[in-house]
């Protein structure tokens, strides 16, 4: 395999996820990933800091495009609007790849205290660039936090329905999304 050859990170991502998944997280070390991958692992450390950081590849795209969603919303939109415009832009992130392997990420994630933390910090930082958006509409903060918290609760409740059912398509994590949003909206509601 050449040095340059394209499509390295996303060999990466699958290679770990494999390993992590038929042997464990603690288990796995970079040398294997790398010689799953068929690169070096000079390359693995040019494109991950370290393993777990295989995991969140996506997460800096991710809450990029839940506030350009957010941000996007039409004028007026009430914050849970916005949040649910966020989450479909967001969804369009999940591609075949992510398809392939929600399902044996999902299990990773249960199997391993580390990487369900990992994963919580991930959570801060979609809903920081939710409230971030948000408060650049004008919401109140407390509002705009509460929106954002919301919005990372719908996204994984979408996630865990979305992988749970290998059949669905990419597209269906937005339809997913808002309908967890929606059920979250409701309950929220039942608090007062």
């Amino acid at each position: 395999m050449g040095r340059w050859e394209p499509g390295a990170r996303e060999r990466l991502v699958l290679a770990a996820v494999d390993l992590f998944h038929e042997q464990g997280y603690d288990e796995t070390t970079v040398a294997q990933i790398a010689e799953r991958a068929g690169v070096t692992k000079s390359t693995f450390f040019r494109h991950f800091p370290d393993k777990r950081e295989v995991l969140v590849a996506g997460q800096a795209a991710l809450s990029a495009l839940l506030a350009e969603g957010i941000r996007e919303a039409p004028a007026g939109a009430a914050p849970l609007d916005a949040v649910a415009a966020g989450l479909r832009r967001a969804a369009t992130a999940y591609g075949p790849v992510s398809r392939e392997i929600a399902p044996r990420l999902e299990a990773v994630l249960a199997a391993s205290e580390e990487l369900r933390r990992r994963n919580a910090q991930k959570a801060v930082g979609m809903a920081a660039a939710m409230e971030e958006a948000l408060v650049s509409r004008d919401v109140p903060a407390v509002t705009a936090r509460l929106a954002a918290e919301l919005g990372v609760l719908a996204h994984h409740a979408a996630f865990t329905r979305w992988a749970a059912e290998p059949t669905a398509p990419s597209e269906a994590m937005a339809d997913y999304s808002v309908e967890a949003l929606t059920e979250l909206r409701r309950a929220a509601a039942s608090l007062a």
